[in-house]
């Protein structure tokens, strides 16, 4: 018997390989998409077939001239190759899909089929990035994390409904913050030039990333920050050059960089993303409204606020104007701070928050935000959502606003009980997730030692908050979310009740500004956070 004893304590059982526990998450959620394929799908679907079409039918130099759509391509190179790779494969399934004119507005089953399950298997990309942040953590942080991200809801409406390829970018991101998360900066900044090279609106986390590799990677002394500054320099150029040079070569730099930014939109898109500039727009209104009713003069703006297409900027009645400039700029203010912080104290265990807070500065404050775009900081933050018991308050708080301001994208009667349920199988999910994170017993079983201090980022004011009564969202977050319910009852049954086609512009309305206040808490709890950590 002590023989047995002995044998097994020289040779321990091997420890489980997590990728094969992340397959099933992985098969499991391909499931739910692949029933999904019938459904409803956005103009999006037809913007990426006809990328298709353009990048099978016409050379390098005419991809960005074309106009026989609307649909143009206004996504970067990178973004381009990937279509055409796709559209090799498109071709040997169907060719009328990647035909230029007969393509058009083709909605066949082959090509439904070959769009859907391409989006399925590009989120491999996704995959192997949870992976690389997620392999060195505890099984139970680890899974918490693969269920907030590979079982997202707002990927499944954006990506497999809605349509887009969302989870592939945003894989590409985590893959970069993996390797900055293990002091592999070359690496990381390699990754994110070229995902900046697949999706440009991922730049707005740029100034952190220059910020936090010249200070942690470059500042290493006159001579070896030099030459590391150099190497650094060289691979980005390397990436953008490989990207943008054939289309430097055939003199189209300029065409690619104003279908890229064609900031000719307007100020918000067609469903005001729940910003800071809702309340701005708001405001104007109001005040038109008041002065009108006081006997002043006010003129009408003509042009929309939600121009999708390019056209005329966005006007307001009173207000002063708004610019991309003046976007920009409150982007930069509102960084700065983080960028400050990234500088003075440039810890890997932190790169991850503030890439998400950049990404939420730029969703608040950015010009012609999609609401699709919470998405980019919302996946982040699922990374380390499991850190602490504040962070995982605020990230059930964020995760459910950030989902229900999706529900408009799903219009039709035959979606809604799709999108309800993804997100209240979401909430339950979180809910016992963290709940058997943080209770008691297990929060103080991980109580932090000295030796590493970051890995447990806050954890100390868990063990407290645990101990007195676990996982709790507080009695202010509850009310807000149960204000969710609200305006969702008031926009699906009261206001059809009541007002019947009447202004049907508010139940939209409601939606946006209600969440936009959600996300405004998020931006100032992320700040305060950057800035006390």
């Amino acid at each position: 018997m002590e023989s047995q004893s002995t044998q097994k304590l020289k040779n321990p059982p091997k420890p489980h390989n997590p990728i094969s526990e992340l397959w099933w998450f992985f098969a499991a959620a391909t499931c739910v998409k692949l029933l999904l394929i019938p459904a409803y799908r956005s103009t999006d679907f037809e913007v990426h077939r006809h990328w298709l079409a353009i990048t099978h039918s016409l050379p390098l130099s005419q991809w960005y001239l074309d106009e026989t759509s609307p649909w143009t391509l206004d996504y970067p190179p990178f973004f381009a190759y990937f279509e055409r790779f796709l559209s090799i494969f498109a071709n040997l399934i169907d060719p009328q899909m990647v035909h230029l004119h007969k393509g058009l507005n083709y909605s066949s089953d082959t090509v439904v089929y070959f769009q859907r399950v391409s989006v399925c298997v590009s989120d491999l990309c996704l995959l192997y990035g949870v992976y690389r942040l997620t392999r060195s953590l505890d099984p139970m942080r680890r899974k918490l994390i693969w269920v907030l991200v590979v079982w997202s809801p707002m990927l499944v409406v954006v990506d497999h409904l809605h349509f887009q390829y969302n989870g592939f970018l945003l894989g590409v991101l985590l893959i970069s913050l993996s390797y900055l998360e293990e002091g592999r900066d070359l690496m990381g900044g390699l990754v994110f030039a070229v995902l900046l090279c697949f999706k440009h609106l991922f730049a707005v986390a740029a100034p952190v990333y220059f910020v936090y590799l010249l200070r942690h990677y470059c500042w290493k002394g006159l001579v070896k920050g030099f030459g590391r500054l150099l190497v650094l320099g060289t691979v980005v150029v390397a990436v953008f050059a490989v990207a943008y040079g054939p289309f430097v070569y055939h003199g189209q730099i300029k065409q690619v960089i104003h279908r890229m930014f064609p900031f000719g939109r307007g100020l918000c898109h067609a469903y005001w993303a729940p910003n800071f500039w809702v309340f701005y727009i708001l405001l104007d209104k109001v005040i038109a409204f008041l002065l009108g009713r006081l006997g002043f003069n006010i003129q009408a703006p003509a042009a929309s606020f939600t121009g999708g297409l390019v056209g005329d900027s966005s006007p307001f009645a009173v207000l002063p104007q708004i610019t991309p400039a003046i976007t920009f700029i409150m982007v930069l203010l509102a960084l700065s701070p983080c960028l400050i912080k990234a500088w003075k104290d440039p810890r890997p265990v932190m790169i991850t928050r503030w890439v998400a807070y950049a990404y939420t500065c730029g969703f608040l404050f950015g010009w012609h935000v999609h609401e699709k775009a919470s998405l980019h900081f919302v996946i982040p933050l699922a990374i380390v959502a499991v850190q602490n018991l504040d962070t995982a308050r605020h990230y059930f708080f964020l995760s459910i606003v950030s989902c229900y301001s999706l529900f408009p994208l799903l219009f039709e009667s035959q979606e809604y009980p799709i999108k309800v349920l993804l997100l209240l199988l979401h909430s339950m999910l979180m809910w016992l997730g963290f709940s058997a994170q943080f209770t008691k017993d297990k929060t103080l079983e991980m109580a932090p030692s000295g030796k590493n201090k970051d890995s447990h980022l806050g954890l100390n004011r868990s063990v407290t908050a645990a101990q007195k009564g676990g996982f709790d969202i507080g009695w202010v977050a509850w009310s807000y979310l149960v204000g969710l319910l609200l305006v969702e009852i008031w926009g699906q049954f009261l206001h059809p009740i009541f007002l019947g086609a009447k202004l049907p512009f508010v139940p939209l309305m409601l939606i946006s500004v209600y969440c936009s206040v959600g996300v405004m808490y998020s931006f100032l709890w992320q700040l305060k956070h950057i800035l006390v950590s």
